[in-house]
């Protein structure tokens, strides 16, 4: 079964425990960062359920799961109906498409976001996040069958990005490294092996406002973790701990123009373009304002693996 580790803060420093429903059972050990749990902490995690001390979930402070510091790898127009939203052709995409988010942007699933002043057109993208189990230093093969030998647990991340500085200065990394745009978390769900299949079959859900933005499945990944990590490797260095962002579906505030209407602006001048296609985004309301609450959670149909929910509340400056 299942088990959901968590991170949390008790005024005493920062702790590791075991999720039971709306408690606590926390580790014996000390692990410093999650590289640390991982790679000595199995037995202790395993034992905690088994524990008669217990800790109210809501009586303390949820830290993330992922510590810093931390490689965050992501992956870009990976779902099938989020490709076509941005005019691409999903069934004849020729290539994984990487990046990555500085680790200063990691923050806790309730944390609140700051939105920089200079920042209008900021963005949501609900994420399955892969946290890794081992060290790759060398290309390697990866399937479906030994997925779990370098996955640790999964869990929620949130790929926060400012459109106006990703886009016109052509800066992913910049316009999605911003302190506080990534939350991860709110625990980290280890899987057991027989439970690995449930990666291909997990539901996406983001709100803001409670109103529904994001819903999708990763049934609709189009590169799958297997293949995506084994690409990874032939020119990434990996550790325990290290994260994969997987992608995210359609739904989010940006609008790319349809594929006629992109033709024609491509014509004009590279200021004026970007000037058209800024102030066409600001025109939409999607884009997160001070004041908004964004829920996410991820889970399985039957409910059975359950990443939790991060609830992140936008604030300006």
């Amino acid at each position: 079964m299942a088990t959901n580790l968590v991170r949390f803060e008790t005024g005493a420093g920062p702790r590791w425990g075991v999720v039971t429903g709306t408690q606590i059972a926390p580790l014996s050990g000390d692990y410093p960062n999650t590289a640390a749990l991982i790679e000595r902490g199995e037995a202790d995690w395993r034992e905690a359920s088994g524990r008669t001390t217990r800790i109210a979930l809501a009586s303390v402070e949820i830290l993330s799961p992922v510590t810093t510091p931390a490689r965050l790898y992501c992956q870009g127009a990976n779902y099938r109906q989020h490709m076509i939203e941005s005019g691409m052709d999903p069934d004849s995409k020729p290539f994984n498409m990487f990046f990555t988010k500085a680790d200063a942007s990691v923050c806790s699933a309730g944390d609140a976001v700051l939105r920089p002043a200079h920042v209008k057109l900021l963005d949501y993208e609900i994420e399955l996040a892969l946290v890794f189990r081992r060290s790759i230093t060398s290309a390697i093969t990866v399937t479906r069958e030994t997925l779990a030998d370098y996955v640790f647990a999964i869990t929620i991340a949130n790929d926060l990005s400012a459109r106006d500085v990703q886009l016109p200065q052509t800066q992913f990394f910049k316009g999605k490294s911003y302190r506080g745009f990534c939350p991860i978390g709110p625990w980290l769900t280890v899987l057991e092996r027989e439970e690995f299949p449930v990666i291909d079959q997990l539901a996406l859900e983001l709100d803001v406002n409670g109103a529904p933005r994001q819903r999708d499945t990763t049934a609709n990944l189009v590169f799958k973790p297997a293949e995506t990590i084994s690409e990874l490797s032939t020119f990434a260095n990996i550790a325990p701990g290290d994260v994969l962002l997987t992608g995210t579906p359609s739904g989010c505030a940006l609008r790319i123009p349809p594929p006629p209407i992109r033709k024609l602006v491509q014509l004009l001048p590279d200021r004026k373009f970007w000037k058209l296609f800024l102030a066409a985004q600001a025109r939409r309301p999607q884009y997160l304002k001070p004041g908004d609450r964004i829920s996410a959670r991820i889970l399985s149909r039957d409910g059975r693996i359950n990443l939790g929910e991060q609830l992140t509340e936008i604030v300006g400056p």
